[in-house]
């Protein structure tokens, strides 16, 4: 127990009187050996919906249990403690909602040292500790587990990690201690920092095994069995646990890397973030302190980092935006129509077979197990889409994601033809061909005379108006936007747009699709470039004119570094493609105006077939590309970048405040969800419209804040 265990944790328990407790059930297993086994199992009592987590009081709870079963192993009643969850869970963490309601650093202090009052027991039972990660196990979930003698883990298991530095906090309860001598430091910050960083990236359990997380990897349908038996092995002497990626860090070589991993993950959150998040170098100031510290000290230090943490604005943020939008709002969609209302969707047409198109039937394919069939101009082409598919089924396969049976069942399930006649029996039908308004029309007026009146027409248009494309149809009803973002297998977003003509059996299909597809759905209604790629361009071409007025480059694509946005602006330029952004922006200047202006210079760029305004130095830095030197243009207006930086934000607030005003979505939060799950917006900002509000961009340009 450490010191900051002596507070009185009543305070916080009683603070969350009405937490959903994971109670800690104890039951005997008489092992072959004829050892006992207590075995702990946390269950909340609800279904698989309702994940297992550690609030105060279950924390509390969990420590009682301890307690009396460290007096059993004193007394000689049992021989060894395993601690497993429900099903599909071990344990999702710490109990956020908790978190959000500390009104002081006295409560946040007391939290925070709750886990480590129960953790610590484990470390020191009496007898061998053993975690069974059943399932889930995140955060203080991993925690628990890394704090166990020995841990086994479920083939099954989906999501293991430490993704505190993705919501603004440190592992508090020992999991920046213990993790990196268990598995390496460099692993450890893996795991620490570049998952969390990446999309908040976990991983499975059969990466943790082979990372050295766990001592054994069991199949789900027998694993309690085998945890079991492999507790009496290791009770016997029987088996010999072998940890090749552990370390001592009193060994000077093992310092060094521990140093140079902190220097390396350190320059990683650096490029990620710019300084405009404290938490994950808070992850790796107490990381490299731990180096020489004892777990209690560290204790200590991981408790003052989470108090201080845990009252930042950040953290506010982050907990906003990943529970409150992407968890919550994400989950139910505003506007969408009675689930009942919607077709059954039984096979899937995709006219096109280009990239797009072939990544939207692998994704159609893997998550409903229908037909698929992708239809192009010819043979060649389509053979060339089959060959992608079948080509990435496989890398699925090699890195263990498909069995071989799911393989063959996939590569069966996808067809190609020329003709359009293989969508007669389709009840659902996407196009994802050249965003050209005369291509599309073309393509769903062939697509209309083959198909039946039921079924649902789709657009992945991200520009183009879908009332438009719909006008000449015989049932315009049936046509809906359904727009995803590149790549398609990562983005979560998927915009689903409705017409004036739009049917509610239609609207109602695209949500139970895009539900079933594992996608965020947002309905917005029809307008040029939806949400995301509307307030996206409005960024670019702020930047870009700021650029094509005078600014030199580095200031110019620098000028937002404080956001902490996934990448600069004209990085993500050449990653959409200068072609791209240009047609999306001319589109929306013929919507809107002079508000998206079209850059002769990036018109330039494209004419002479620049891809990238940076090239590569010889010391692996940026500079600007002589071959974009040579053909761009500037004024002799330049602005620093605080003058750009507050420009964006303005220009941003005006954007958000006319879409909303026009009803593209229902709410502020649709459209800080959709910045989140499809441009990467960073989760510590707390969303786009808080954002501007709390930088005053809101009250500067609508006279008032998007939210109360």
């Amino acid at each position: 127990m450490t010191a900051a265990t002596s507070q009185n944790f009543s305070d916080v328990a009683e603070l969350m009187r009405d937490e959903t407790v994971t109670h800690s059930l104890v039951s005997d297993v008489l092992l072959p050996s004829g050892k006992v086994l207590a075995l702990l199992t946390l269950d909340n009592g609800l279904d698989h919906r309702k994940p297992t987590t550690l609030g105060p009081n279950g924390l509390i709870e969990l420590r009682a249990a301890l307690e009396t079963q460290a007096e059993r192993a004193k007394a000689g009643a049992i021989h060894a403690l395993a601690i497993t969850g429900k099903p599909h869970f071990l344990i999702a963490g710490a109990d956020l909602s908790a978190v959000t309601r500390l009104r002081s650093p006295e409560q946040g202090s007391a939290m925070a040292s709750l886990g480590h009052h129960a953790y610590d027991l484990l470390a020191d039972l009496g007898v061998p500790t053993f975690a069974f990660v059943n399932g889930l196990a995140l955060g203080g979930g991993l925690e628990i587990a890394l704090a166990c003698t020995y841990r086994t883990v479920s083939t099954a298991a989906g999501a293991l990690g430490l993704p505190e530095a993705f919501l603004g906090l440190i592992p508090g309860w020992a999991g920046v201690y213990r993790l990196p001598r268990l598995v390496g430091p460099e692993n450890a910050l893996k795991v620490m920092i570049e998952n969390p960083l990446n999309n908040n990236k976990t991983l499975s359990g059969p990466a943790a095994y082979k990372m050295g997380v766990a001592d054994a990897l069991f199949e789900p349908a027998d694993f309690i069995e085998h945890s079991v038996a492999f507790v009496d092995g290791v009770l016997n002497g029987e088996l010999e646990v072998r940890r090749p990626n552990a370390v001592d860090p009193r060994d000077p070589e093992v310092a060094r890397r521990w140093l140079e991993a902190a220097d390396a993950a350190q320059a990683f959150v650096d490029a990620k973030l710019h300084g405009a998040a404290p938490a994950p170098s808070k992850v790796l100031e107490v990381f490299r302190q731990g180096l020489t510290l004892t777990q209690p000290e560290s204790a200590q230090l991981e408790i003052q980092a989470l108090t201080e943490l845990m009252g930042s604005r950040q953290f506010q943020n982050t907990v906003y935006a990943f529970f409150d939008l992407v968890q919550k709002r994400g989950k139910r969609p505003a506007g969408a129509p009675d689930a009942r209302l919607a077709r059954p969707v039984t096979k899937v047409g995709i006219v096109g077979a280009g990239l797009m198109a072939s990544q939207l039937a692998l994704l159609f394919v893997r998550r409903l197990n229908v037909p698929v069939v992708i239809t192009d101009l010819d043979q060649s082409r389509i053979d060339k889409g089959l060959g992608y598919i079948h080509g990435e089924i496989d890398k699925l396969h090699a890195k263990g994601r498909m069995s071989q049976d799911a393989v063959n069942r996939a590569k069966a399930l996808v067809s190609g033809s020329v003709s359009k006649e293989g969508f007669a029996d389709a009840d659902f039908v996407i196009e994802a061909v050249f965003e050209e308004l005369g291509v599309k029309k073309q393509v769903f007026a062939e697509v209309e005379a083959v198909v039946s009146p039921e079924c649902v027409l789709a657009t992945n248009t991200s520009s183009l108006s879908v009332t438009e494309m719909g006008r000449d149809l015989m049932h315009p009803e049936r046509l809906v936007g359904f727009h995803f973002f590149n790549p398609v297998a990562l983005m979560p977003l998927l915009e689903i747009a409705a017409t004036e003509w739009t049917s509610d059996t239609a609207l109602s299909t695209a949500f139970v699709l895009g539900k079933a597809l594992r996608k965020t759905t947002v309905l917005t209604q029809d307008a040029a470039a939806f949400v995301v790629n509307r307030v996206l361009l409005r960024l670019l071409s702020e930047v870009q004119a700021a650029f094509d007025e005078g600014t030199d480059a580095k200031t110019a694509d620098n000028a937002l570094s404080s956001m902490g946005l996934p990448m600069t602006p004209f990085t993500l330029l050449s990653m959409v493609g200068l072609p791209v952004a240009q047609h999306v922006t001319e589109s929306l200047h013929a919507a809107f105006g002079d508000r998206f202006a079209v850059s002769q210079n990036l018109q330039k760029l494209i004419d002479a077939k620049v891809t990238s305004l940076w090239v590569a130095d010889e010391q692996g830095g940026q500079v600007l590309n002589p071959a974009a030197a040579q053909v761009i243009t500037q004024g002799s207006n330049p602005s620093s970048a605080e003058q750009i930086l507050a420009r964006v934000q303005d220009a941003l607030a005006q954007e958000i405040g006319l879409l909303l005003s026009e009803g593209v979505v229902a709410e502020a939060a649709d459209v800080d969800l959709c910045m989140i799950t499809g441009a990467g917006w960073p989760m510590h900002l707390g969303g786009i419209t808080p954002y501007l509000d709390q930088v005053g961009a809101s009250e500067r340009v609508n006279g008032a804040k998007f939210n109360n």
